[in-house]
C-alpha cells in the first residue's frame, strides 16, 4: 500500500461532522473535538485501511468480485472510474432495494436487458412497430440507469465496498443479512459497528473520497495480478525437461605402425572362491601331540641314568 498517514492528512480525511450530528458509536475513532467539529484519529484510520486493503486483495486474488457502491454526488464519478479500471461491478446511480437479497429477480432483469441490447445491435428493434419500439427504448433507458456497471454480474459479490454507509444503509443491511463482508468509508455521523471493515474518515470531501477509493483500487489491481499469475501457473503445469543426446560424427583414428602385433599375454582364470574348501587349523591334534610327548621325556632321562650306573659298576 503506497498511501501514508501524511497523505491522509493532506487529503483532509481527519475532518468529521459537527458535534450535534455525531454518532456516539463512532467515539473510539474520534481523536478530539475542536471548534465544534470532530477530529478523526488518522492512526486508527490508517491501521483499518491496511486491513481493508488486505481483504480486498485476498478476495480479488481468489477469483471473486467486489461490488463498488457510491451513489452520492461527490463519489459517483470517482467510484465509476475506479470500478471500470479494475473491471469490477459498481452502482453509482441508485441502489435498488433487493439488489442482493432478491438477486434472482435482478438476474432475470439483467438477462432481459442483455436481450434488448442484442436486438438493438442486430437492428431487430427498428423493425418493430413505432409504439412498441418506443416502449422498449424507455425501458432500456431506465434499465441502463439502474443496471449501469452490473451488466456482466452473474453471481453475488464476495465483498461490498461502500462510500458513506449512512447514505447506503439499505445495501449494507442486505449484505449483512447475506453474510457478505462490507468495507466502507464511515464518517462520525454513521455507525461503524455495522461494517466488517470500517474505514473512519471524511466521506463528504472529494479529495478524501478519492484517496480512499484509489487505495482500494490499488488493492483490487494487486489481486488481479495475483489471479493472473495463478492462472498462468496453473495452465502451464509442471515443467518436464527432456534429455537431448547429440549424435556426433564418427572420428577417424590413425594407429601407429606395429600396433596390435604383440601377442596378448595369456590370461589366468581366477579360481572360484566359493567352491574352494576351507581348511580348519588342527588345534585339537596339536594339544593331543603335546600331551603324548610330555610323559616320554622323564622316561628317556631315567634310562640314560641307569645306563651310566651300570658302566660305573
Amino acid at each position: 500500500m503506497n498511501t501514508t498517514p501524511k497523505d491522509l492528512l493532506d487529503a483532509g480525511v481527519h475532518f468529521g461532522h459537527q458535534l450535534h450530528r455525531w454518532n456516539p458509536k463512532s467515539k473510539p475513532y474520534v481523536y478530539d473535538n475542536r471548534n465544534g467539529i470532530s477530529i478523526i484519529d488518522l492512526e486508527k484510520t490508517y491501521m483499518l485501511l491496511e486491513k481493508a486493503y488486505a481483504k480486498i486483495e485476498e478476495v480479488v486474488s481468489s477469483g471473486k468480485d467486489v461490488l463498488f457502491i457510491g451513489t452520492k454526488k461527490q463519489a459517483q464519478e470517482i467510484v465509476r472510474e475506479a470500478a471500470t479500471s479494475c473491471q469490477m461491478p459498481f452502482c453509482v446511480n441508485r441502489w435498488m432495494g433487493g439488489g442482493l437479497t432478491n438477486f434472482a429477480t435482478i438476474k432475470s432483469s439483467l438477462s432481459k436487458y442483455r436481450k434488448f441490447l442484442k436486438m438493438d445491435e442486430d437492428g431487430e428493434l427498428e423493425k418493430l412497430p413505432g409504439k412498441e419500439e418506443a416502449a422498449i427504448r424507455r425501458q432500456m433507458s431506465r434499465m441502463n440507469r439502474n443496471f449501469e456497471g452490473m451488466l456482466e454480474v452473474n453471481d453475488l459479490p464476495a465483498a461490498v465496498f461502500v462510500v458513506d454507509t449512512k447514505n447506503e444503509e439499505i445495501a449494507v443491511s442486505e449484505a449483512n443479512r447475506l453474510g457478505i463482508p462490507v468495507i466502507g468509508l464511515v464518517d462520525t455521523n454513521s455507525d461503524p459497528t455495522i461494517l466488517d471493515y470500517p474505514i473512519p474518515g471524511n466521506d463528504d470531501a472529494v479529495k478524501s473520497i478519492r484517496i480512499i477509493v484509489e487505495t482500494i483500487l490499488e488493492a483490487a489491481q494487486s489481486g488481479l495480478s495475483q489471479r493472473e499469475a495463478k492462472r498462468v501457473q496453473k495452465s502451464a503445469g509442471p515443467i518436464k525437461r527432456e534429455q537431448i543426446f547429440e549424435q556426433q560424427d564418427d572420428i577417424e583414428v590413425t594407429l601407429p605402425a606395429g600396433y596390435g602385433e604383440d601377442e596378448a599375454a595369456p590370461t589366468v582364470e581366477n579360481p572360484i572362491v566359493g567352491e574352494a574348501p576351507v581348511e580348519e587349523a588342527p588345534v585339537a591334534e596339536a594339544t593331543a601331540v603335546e600331551e603324548t610327548v610330555t610323559p616320554e621325556a622323564p622316561a628317556a632321562e631315567a634310562a640314560s641314568i641307569d645306563s651310566e650306573a651300570t658302566e660305573e659298576k
